[in-house]
């Protein structure tokens, strides 16, 4: 099967106060990292999409080995990047949906989840029982995803429509969102 890798850093990180596409964490880029987990998990291609900031985005990270697209209505919310980069991912069998503020997530949850690839998939990481990201798409589903992606609901109504295999990933990886700046310093360590 073959499974892309779909970045989703378009936002402008406004609780954070800055598109986290741009936030560095242990010398790299929330983007670039994010970019790197999905390749060095097999993803291909991986497709990253931008929209706030895109000129600086594109300017300070490496983005190397990867598939840039841009979101023009990335102001709308994530189901507009979620359309874009679903529309960008072309032939494969599925996706691998990573938002770029999840930097606790792993290889091996994405593995995880790229076992249970094929094309009627639908299956989402769990982290405690707790649903979160990952979430795998199976091709079949691309056009219905497309089309109830609205706002900042991503897939989340598609989703809830739908029989979804849940993977738990708690033991793996750490699912949570970078949101606002104290997540970031709980991360960390900082105060």
């Amino acid at each position: 099967m073959r499974v892309a890798g779909l970045l989703l850093a378009a936002g402008a990180g406004r609780r954070f106060g800055s598109p986290k596409a741009l936030v560095p964490l242990d010398g790299k880029l929330f983007v670039d990292s994010a970019a790197e987990l999905l390749r060095a998990a097999g993803c291909a291609p991986v497709v990253v999409v931008l929209g706030a900031q895109a000129s600086e985005v594109r300017q300070r990270a490496e983005l190397q080995g990867v598939t840039v697209v841009d979101n023009p209505h990335w102001d709308t919310g994530m189901g507009s990047s979620l359309r874009t980069g679903l529309h960008a991912a072309g032939s494969a069998d599925a996706v691998l949906v990573l938002p770029v503020d999840t930097p606790g997530v792993t290889v091996a949850a994405l593995h995880r989840l790229m076992a249970l690839a094929e094309p009627e998939a639908l299956a989402r990481a769990t982290y405690d029982g707790e649903v979160g990201h990952p979430v795998l798409i199976g091709s079949d589903h691309f056009a219905g995803v497309m089309a109830s992606a609205a706002g900042d609901q991503g897939a989340r109504d598609y989703l809830r429509a739908n029989t979804v295999r849940h993977v738990e990933c708690g033991d793996v990886a750490d699912g949570a969102d970078v949101d606002q700046p104290e997540d970031l310093r709980r991360r960390t360590g900082g105060a």
